[in-house]
């Protein structure tokens, strides 16, 4: 393979020269980041459409996509620094480019989840009927935002020869992403790996939540239902793709990928949620009653 080539051979696609970067103007412009930002405003467009559709107003979302996204970006990063700190500590120019990745979603979802917290006690909003809309437009941004893994041949698993396999020049990805065992797989004479495209496996995840979710919406049945579904639903397939990823961020000290616990605690603590309330709800039906 040439080094700007992948292909998925189960699927007899084979793509030449596959561009990380294009540029305008003498100025280099990275597809990642290019396909992140279409990501956020298509995120964006999704909970304003949502807003729209239940009769409440869309000037908060407006608002969010001003302060909400530079924060989940910020937190997105510092995550991922946090428990990427051994590369880090002797790189620290590197820190500040995200042209080479390092976006932990967890950590937007948690920058994000600070900045509309403090605009919904600044603004006198509901705080879980924003969010509702504002998972909604996460899910379709993580969907076409792990894209941008594509174009950076990152966020892949190990070894695999199922339908979707993908190979990657070897030259192509980084070299602290090819753990021992992928390694041990690349045969004589082999310029390539070939391994479980994670990225797809979690976009088309991330797709399908958002259906269900987008279909469900208007028959929750409390503020806040929305986005504790996304957690848990967005949890259980995070855990499962995170367990082959070779990418892994590990709890500090540890070799247990951080974000399979959060993936746990996200999904238990929602699904428990949803539960207590949905108690609740029922009970003061029946006092009513």
């Amino acid at each position: 393979m040439q080094a700007g080539d992948i292909s998925f051979p189960n699927l007899n696609i084979y793509l030449h020269d596959v561009p990380k970067s294009f540029t305008v103007f003498g100025f280099s412009i990275a597809l990642y980041g290019v396909v992140i930002a279409i990501g956020m405003m298509l995120g964006v467009a999704i909970a304003v459409h949502d807003r729209k559709s239940r009769g409440l107003s869309d000037e908060p979302i407006w608002d969010l996509a001003l302060i909400g996204i530079p924060s989940g970006i910020v937190g997105a990063r510092i995550y991922y620094v946090i428990f990427a700190w051994p590369f880090y500590k002797d790189n620290l120019i590197e820190i500040i480019n995200l042209r080479h990745g390092g976006l932990a979603i967890y950590g937007g979802v948690i920058g994000a989840f600070i900045a509309i917290l403090i605009y919904s006690k600044v603004k006198k909003e509901n705080f879980f009927e924003l969010w509702d809309s504002v998972a909604l437009g996460f899910l379709i941004g993580q969907a076409v935002g792990r894209w941008g893994n594509f174009f950076n041949r990152e966020v892949f698993g190990g070894y695999t020869d199922n339908v979707f396999a993908m190979r990657l020049p070897i030259e192509a990805v980084r070299a602290r992403d090819i753990t021992p065992a992928l390694e041990a797989t690349i045969q004589a004479g082999e310029n390539f790996i070939q391994v479980h495209p994670t990225f797809l496996y979690e976009s088309m995840w991330n797709l399908a939540l958002f259906v269900l979710l987008y279909s469900y919406r208007k028959h929750k049945k409390f503020s806040g239902e929305i986005f504790c579904l996304y957690l848990a639903g967005y949890g259980i397939g995070r855990f499962w793709i995170e367990a082959i990823r070779t990418d892994q961020l590990y709890v500090t000290g540890t070799t247990i990928p951080v974000s399979m616990v959060l993936a746990g605690i996200m999904t238990v603590a929602s699904l428990s949620i949803c539960v207590v309330q949905r108690l609740k709800k029922r009970e003061n039906i029946e006092k009513q009653e």
